[in-house]
C-alpha cells in the first residue's frame, strides 16, 4: 500500500516540523472477519507547522483502505444525547431542505423529522447503514470536487465529518460554492483541543488526520464566506456545534498567536502520558492474581492505541464492546475477538482495562449496575 504524502500544512502550505508518532499502526479501526495476516499497517507520524501551529498526520491512508465499510456504531447514551442536542440545534433555523454529508445511519435526520417532518433531507454517505424508520434519501458517495447538487438546499449539515477530511480547505470551499448567499452551514465537530489535553486516544489517528481546533475552523469559515451565528458546546469534552450563514459581506480574520507552542506541547505531553500509562498498566497487570480474568474494553481505536504503545496483552481474555455488529468479529490489527460485556456476569471479580475517553463513566456504570458489580477497572 502506498500512502499519500503531505509536504505542507493543509491550510497555509507552510513547511513542517516532524514530531514522531507510532510505527506499524493498523490502518482500519473497525472489526473484521478475515485473518490477521490480511491486516495492513502503516507508520502513524505527525508533524506541525512552526508558523501557524497546525498539527497533522504526515502520511495519509488511501480512502478505499481507510473506509472499506462503515464502523461508526449508533451505540451509547452519550451519542444519542449528542444527536438529540444537535437535531434541536439545527431546528433553531427555519429550513425546508437539507443535504447531510456523511450521515452514516441516518439517526440525526430521524430525530429531526420527529418534530419537522416536512423537511426534505438527503444524505450523502460512502457506506450507508440506515437504521429503521429513516425517511431521508441516501446517495452513496463522497463529497468531493466532482459532487453536484440536482437542486438547491437551505442548509448543508454534517456531524463529526470535518475532522475526517484530508483537505478541509477544499471541503469548505466546495460547500461555499454549492450554497447560495443567505443559506446555512450547520455542523458538529469533536472538541479536539479538550480531548487531546485530556489524553483521549480517539482524538488523533489515521481518520482524524488534522488537529482542527476552533481557531482553524473559525479561520476557514471566515475565508470561505461563512459568518458564525451561534456555537454551542455539547459536554465539556465532546463536541462543538456551529450554525453559520453564507454571506458575501464578511471582514477577514487572522489566526491567534501562540498556537505552535501550545499544540506542540499538548501533543508531546500526549505521547509521554501514554508511555507512562502503559508502564503503570503493565505493572498493575503483573500484580493481579493469576486466577483473575482480564478484559480490554473498546473494539476500536481505543484498544489499538493501548496495544501500539506496548500494553502487555498476554493475559487478556478478549475485547468487550456494546456494539452487536462487532461481537464475534476480530478487532483489526490485533488477535482479539469481541464479546458482549455480559460475559462478565458469571465471572468472579473480573478486571476490565478501560480507556474510552468521554465514554468511561457511561461504560463503567452500565457494567456495575447491570452486569457485574464486582468488576474492577484499571
Amino acid at each position: 500500500m502506498n500512502t499519500i504524502q503531505r509536504s505542507g500544512d493543509v491550510i497555509f502550505s507552510t513547511e513542517m516540523e516532524d514530531l514522531g508518532g507510532l510505527e506499524k499502526f493498523p490502518v482500519y479501526m473497525g472489526c473484521v472477519s478475515h485473518p490477521q495476516s490480511e491486516d495492513i499497517y502503516a507508520d502513524m507520524l505527525w508533524h506541525i507547522s512552526p508558523s501557524n501551529g497546525l498539527l497533522q498526520l504526515k502520511n495519509l491512508i488511501p480512502l478505499e483502505v481507510l473506509y472499506p465499510e462503515n464502523h461508526n456504531a449508533a451505540v451509547g447514551a452519550i451519542w444519542m444525547k449528542h444527536h438529540q442536542a444537535f437535531a434541536s440545534f439545527i431546528r433553531e433555523v427555519d429550513l425546508s431542505s437539507v443535504l447531510e454529508i456523511g450521515g452514516a445511519h441516518g439517526i440525526l435526520s430521524k430525530l429531526y423529522h420527529q418534530t419537522a417532518s416536512h423537511v426534505d433531507w438527503t444524505i450523502l454517505e460512502p457506506n450507508p447503514v440506515p437504521v429503521q424508520g429513516v425517511r431521508a434519501r441516501f446517495i452513496k458517495g463522497f463529497f468531493d470536487d466532482n459532487f453536484t447538487l440536482d437542486k438547491s438546499v437551505d442548509a448543508i449539515v454534517h456531524s463529526h465529518v470535518l475532522e475526517h477530511i484530508y483537505d478541509p480547505k477544499s471541503f469548505l470551499k466546495n460547500i461555499s460554492n454549492l450554497l447560495e448567499t443567505g443559506k446555512y452551514l450547520i455542523f458538529s465537530i469533536p472538541n479536539m483541543k479538550e480531548m487531546l489535553k485530556r489524553k483521549y486516544t480517539n482524538c488523533i489517528n489515521f481518520e482524524h488526520s488534522v488537529f482542527i481546533t476552533e481557531p482553524y475552523v473559525d479561520y476557514l469559515l471566515n475565508r470561505y464566506g461563512f459568518k458564525v451565528l451561534k456555537r454551542e458546546y455539547f459536554m465539556d469534552d465532546h463536541s462543538i456545534f456551529f450554525a453559520c450563514i453564507r454571506t458575501d459581506n464578511i471582514s477577514k480574520s487572522e489566526l491567534p498567536t501562540g498556537l505552535y507552542e501550545e499544540n506542540k506541547r499538548v501533543y508531546l505531553e500526549y505521547l509521554s502520558y501514554h508511555e507512562k500509562l502503559i508502564h503503570d498498566l503493565n505493572y498493575k497487570l503483573a500484580g493481579l492474581h493469576s486466577d483473575q480474568k482480564i478484559f480490554l474494553f473498546g473494539a476500536h481505536v481505543f484498544a489499538q492505541y493501548l496495544v501500539a504503545f506496548g500494553l502487555n496483552t498476554c493475559r487478556i481474555e478478549c475485547l468487550l464492546d456494546n456494539d452487536v455488529n462487532k461481537q464475534g468479529k476480530r478487532l483489526y490489527g490485533t488477535n482479539f475477538h469481541v464479546a458482549s460485556p455480559t460475559v462478565l456476569r458469571d465471572i468472579e471479580s473480573p478486571v476490565v482495562i478501560l480507556k474510552a475517553g468521554a465514554y468511561n463513566e457511561e461504560i463503567k456504570q452500565d457494567i456495575i449496575d447491570n452486569i457485574n458489580k464486582k468488576t474492577s477497572f484499571i
